[in-house]
């Protein structure tokens, strides 16, 4: 399960105002969520953000990954951010080298009595409509 800090949206029709959660990246943006980690209210001027910052590390430490959004406000906070997050990895090129998968299988796979005999039937009918 991987674990991404988000803004889930509450208040009324055209009154947005948004919870900071750590949730299943799997899930609906206003789904089940693992924990509250604060709000965000930007209709008040200036926007109001509270964070509960010990919560924030615990789960960025854990290897939650935060969305654009939620990394842009958690940054105006001055939270550290773990070097390596999805997104900059891909834009930097700094993506970690993986292993290549062996080109053929060792032990060749058993084919069927049943599929010979279909292949077969099929070549066979491709031959006498190429010669026809």
């Amino acid at each position: 399960m991987s674990v991404v800090i988000r803004l889930m949206r509450a208040g009324a029709k055209k009154r947005p105002f948004y919870r900071m959660v750590a949730a299943d990246s799997r899930r609906q943006r206003d789904g089940r969520f693992l924990e509250i980690l604060g709000h965000y209210n930007p209709l008040t001027r200036p926007f109001e953000l509270v964070v509960h910052k010990d919560k924030v590390e615990k789960w960025l430490s854990r290897g939650a990954q935060p969305s654009e959004q939620a990394a842009s406000l958690l940054r105006s906070l001055g939270i550290p951010m773990l070097p390596v997050m999805a997104g900059a990895a891909a834009q930097t090129g700094a993506a970690k080298p993986t292993k290549k998968k062996a080109a053929a299988r060792r032990v060749p796979r058993k084919v069927s009595k049943r599929k010979v005999r279909s292949r077969a039937v099929r070549s066979s009918k491709k031959k006498t409509a190429a010669g026809a």
